[in-house]
C-alpha cells in the first residue's frame, strides 16, 4: 500500500493487494488479495473488487460495483484468469465485470476512457476497446469484442461471441445477435442494421464528401448480388484512401463466430 493512498478505516484490504500512489478507497469497500490498483484510482463506498484484477490509473468505481468475481459460466472450475481494466474509466453504480475463462483465452479486457453506466455488465472473455459507452442496465455477454468508440444504449443485450465494429451505435432496448459492421447503426427489439452512424462520422470531423462516399460503398456492400464477404472483396480490390471504408472492409473479411446483421431497407 503506497503511503499516499487514502483508505477509509472501514475498508478491507486483503494481504497481497497492491494499492498505488494517491489511490482513494471509500467506506466498506473490499479489495481482494490479488487485486492491483495503479495510481490515482478512486474506489467509492461499498465496492467489491476480487480475483486477479488490475485497474489502471485514474479509473473511478462507484458504489456497489462488483468487479472481478468469478465468471457466470458453469464450465469455470476455479482456474486463474484475469480482468484487466485500463485508464480513466468511469464505472458507475452496480456495474459487474467478470474475468476470463480457460476456454475463452483467460482474460477479460476493458480499454481506456470508457463509461459504463449503472447496472452494466461485462461478461467473461469480453474485449472492450477505448472510449466505449455502455448505458444503463445493458449486458455484454461472454467472448464479445466491442471495438473503439462504440455506443450501446440502455437495456440492450449483446449476444455471446458478437463483434461490434468501431464507431457503431446500438439504440436502446435492442438485442444484438450478429456482428455489427464499423460505423453501423442498429435499432429494434431484434436488432437490425438501419444504416450508417452518420452523426458519429460527423462528430469525427469527416468531410461531407467522405461521408457520402462511405455511404455509397456501404450500400454497395449490402445491396449487390453477392454475399457480403464477396462484395467486400470486390470493393477492397478497387482500393480506397478513406480509412473508415477500409475499416469496414477489413472487419467484414475477418473470421468470426457469428454472421452479420444485414441492412434493413424497409425504411
Amino acid at each position: 500500500i503506497h503511503d499516499t493512498a487514502i483508505i477509509h478505516p472501514s475498508a478491507i484490504i486483503e494481504n497481497g493487494a497492491t494499492i498505488g500512489a494517491y489511490c482513494e478507497i471509500g467506506p466498506y469497500s473490499v479489495i481482494g488479495h490479488n487485486v492491483v490498483l495503479k495510481q490515482k484510482v478512486i474506489i467509492k463506498s461499498h465496492v467489491v473488487i476480487s480475483g486477479h484484477t488490475i485497474i489502471d490509473d485514474e479509473t473511478i468505481v462507484f458504489p456497489f460495483a462488483s468487479i472481478g468475481e468469478i465468471p457466470q459460466d458453469l464450465k469455470f472450475a476455479g482456474e486463474k484468469t484475469d480482468l484487466i481494466i485500463g485508464k480513466r474509466n468511469t464505472i458507475r453504480e452496480n456495474v459487474t465485470m467478470n474475468p476470463g475463462t480457460k476456454g475463452g483465452g483467460g482474460v477479460t479486457k476493458v480499454g481506456d476512457d470508457c463509461l459504463l453506466m449503472t447496472g452494466a455488465h461485462v461478461g467473461h472473455d469480453a474485449d472492450i476497446g477505448n472510449k466505449v459507452v455502455v448505458a444503463n442496465q445493458s449486458a455484454i455477454a461472454g467472448h464479445c469484442k466491442i471495438h473503439d468508440d462504440v455506443i450501446i444504449g440502455g437495456l440492450c443485450g449483446i449476444h455471446q461471441f458478437v463483434r461490434i465494429g468501431k464507431g457503431a451505435i446500438v439504440g436502446g432496448l435492442t438485442m444484438v445477435t450478429h456482428d455489427v459492421i464499423p460505423y453501423g447503426m442498429v435499432t429494434g427489439e431484434r436488432g437490425s442494421l438501419r444504416g450508417l452512424n452518420v452523426i458519429g462520422l460527423k462528430r469525427k470531423g469527416l468531410e461531407k464528401t467522405k461521408i457520402i462516399e462511405i455511404n455509397t460503398k456501404f450500400k454497395r456492400l449490402f445491396n449487390s448480388a453477392g454475399t457480403l464477404k464477396e462484395n467486400a472483396r470486390v470493393v477492397k480490390d478497387k482500393g480506397s484512401e478513406i480509412n473508415e471504408i477500409n475499416e469496414i472492409l477489413n472487419f467484414i473479411l475477418t473470421d468470426s463466430d457469428r454472421s452479420f446483421l444485414t441492412l434493413d431497407n424497409s425504411n
